[in-house]
C-alpha cells in the first residue's frame, strides 16, 4: 500500500478544480466538512455523489465524468470496495491526481485502484486525511499532521 507524505499532500492541493468523490447526503458527516473547507481556502470544489443534485451550495454531479470542465484532481471518499470504480471514472475525466482518503478507518484505497493509478500514470495520495495538509485547520490535525511528518522522517533516516 502507497503511503503518502505532507508534501505530497501539499503537492495536491497546488490544484484549484477538485472533485470530492463521495459527498454524503447528510450535512454532519466528515465529507462535508472537507467540501466546506476546501471552498473556505477558494478551491473550486465539485460535489460528486449520483444521490445528490447539491452539496453545500454547489451543484453535485453523479460520476466524475459528468463534471464540465473536468476537475484537475479528486479527493475519494469512497470505501475501498468502490475505489477501483472511482478511479475508473477519473481516467474517464482525465483527472490526473486522485487522493484516497485516508481517517482513523481502513480508507479508501484498494490495491487493484493503486493498481491502475500506477498503470496510468495518476500522481496518488494515499494513508493521508485532508485535514492534516490544509493550512489553517484546527490543532488536534495540525498534531496529526505533525507527527505524520515526524514518524516519516524518523523511517527516512532510519533506512
Amino acid at each position: 500500500m502507497i503511503s503518502s507524505s505532507i508534501e505530497d499532500a501539499r503537492q495536491f492541493l497546488s490544484v484549484k478544480r477538485i472533485a470530492v468523490v463521495g459527498v454524503s447526503r447528510n450535512e454532519r458527516d466528515f465529507s462535508r466538512g472537507v467540501v466546506r473547507a476546501l471552498v473556505e481556502r477558494g478551491y473550486d470544489v465539485v460535489p460528486v455523489n449520483p444521490a445528490l443534485a447539491a452539496a453545500e451550495g454547489l451543484r453535485a454531479f453523479p460520476r466524475v465524468r459528468d463534471v464540465a470542465p473536468p476537475p484537475e484532481a479528486a479527493l475519494l471518499l469512497v470505501p475501498s470496495g468502490r475505489a477501483e470504480e472511482a478511479v475508473r471514472d477519473c481516467l474517464v475525466a482525465r483527472v490526473k491526481r486522485i487522493w484516497f482518503h485516508r481517517g482513523a478507518g481502513a480508507g479508501s484505497a484498494s490495491e487493484a485502484a493503486l493498481a491502475l493509478c500506477r498503470a496510468n500514470g495518476i500522481a496518488v495520495v494515499a494513508g493521508l486525511c485532508p485535514f492534516m495538509a490544509l493550512p489553517g485547520t484546527s490543532f488536534p490535525h495540525r498534531l496529526h499532521g505533525l507527527v505524520r511528518r515526524a514518524f516519516s522522517a524518523h523511517r527516512a533516516t532510519a533506512r
